[in-house]
């Protein structure tokens, strides 16, 4: 299963949601993720490729990590992942 595939997976999961109903072009909101799904979602995220993602749920606009869509969300994950190695 792809990094995307996961990230999805996820986020869909957060969402109640099929992660077929997921699309790289949602946002959270689109989805009906509050804050606290978004902070439960990265949790979950970094749980499942054991990375620290760059994010203050206190500050989201002061954090480094892109969370403005799916697609950015994915991406910024694949780049954590790669610099993990």
């Amino acid at each position: 299963m792809s990094i995307s595939d996961r990230v999805i997976a996820i986020i869909a999961e957060q969402a109640v949601l099929e992660p077929s109903d997921v699309s790289p072009e949602s946002t959270l909101e689109d989805l009906g993720i509050d804050s606290l799904g978004l902070v439960e979602s990265i949790f979950a995220i970094e749980e499942e490729f054991d990375i620290s993602i760059p994010f203050n749920a206190n500050e989201p606009s002061q954090s480094d990590f892109d969370i403005s869509n799916v697609a950015a969300i994915i991406a910024g994950i694949e780049k954590l992942v790669a610099e993990k190695v």
